[in-house]
């Protein structure tokens, strides 16, 4: 039997992937959580095979999250789940341990053969996916300036760029006004840029946004 622990904080979104669970042979659904500290604290309390966990939830960001866990326990799987597209952070996942990324807008048989294949040793990854990474070992292939970022540097982006105010993100994030304004501070720097309107252009431009 495959436990699954599902971390999102879209409540409705969280039931979806529990019907489409249920009906699939030898999946359960032990735990859910809202945010990544709460994924956290269920894992360890329901003891999972795999945690279906999303890419941007309030507080710990699912990047930050994914570190912990295999922090924590190196044997754990993760299986991403994001509304980005995949070419833009699922590279970073995977870096930091992820062992799948799937988009929210996948088929469920998607997603239930890639909890499959990741809960039996295996990592996941849709073919357009896997072009992307191929990219990646090529030298010369230029990479966005937001892969400069530390993870929580990243998060901090997808917020200004969500238009969110200093004292907003911190109010999201868990953090002081002034660790955000640091945290703008150093990707303007990394990025090149000097205000927060470069940032959602750049966004924009991307594709990215919460």
């Amino acid at each position: 039997m495959i436990k699954v622990l599902i971390a999102d904080d879209h409540v409705i979104f969280r039931e979806g992937l529990k019907r489409i669970l249920e009906t699939a042979l030898g999946i359960e659904v032990v735990a859910e959580a809202a945010s990544g500290e709460e994924a956290l604290q269920r894992a360890w309390d329901s003891s999972p095979n795999v945690v279906l966990l999303d890419v941007s939830m309030p507080g710990r960001g699912g990047i930050e999250t994914v570190q912990e866990f295999k922090r924590r326990d190196s044997k754990i799987k993760i299986l991403m789940l994001t509304a980005h597209p995949e070419d833009h952070f699922a590279v970073r996942c995977l870096r930091e341990g992820a062992d799948g990324y799937v988009t929210k807008n996948a088929a469920p048989e998607q997603l239930v053969a890639a909890l499959r294949k990741i809960a039996n040793g295996g990592k996941y990854v849709s073919p357009s996916l896997a072009e992307r990474l191929a990219f990646n070992l090529d030298a010369s292939f230029e990479r966005p300036e937001h892969e400069r970022l530390s993870a929580r540097e990243l998060q901090v982006l997808l917020l200004i760029s969500a238009g969110m105010t200093a004292s907003a993100i911190a109010v999201d994030l868990h953090l002081s006004v002034k660790t955000v304004s640091t945290y703008r501070a150093r990707i303007l720097e990394k990025m090149h840029m000097k205000t927060n309107a470069e940032i959602m252009h750049y966004a924009i431009e991307l594709g990215l946004g919460r």
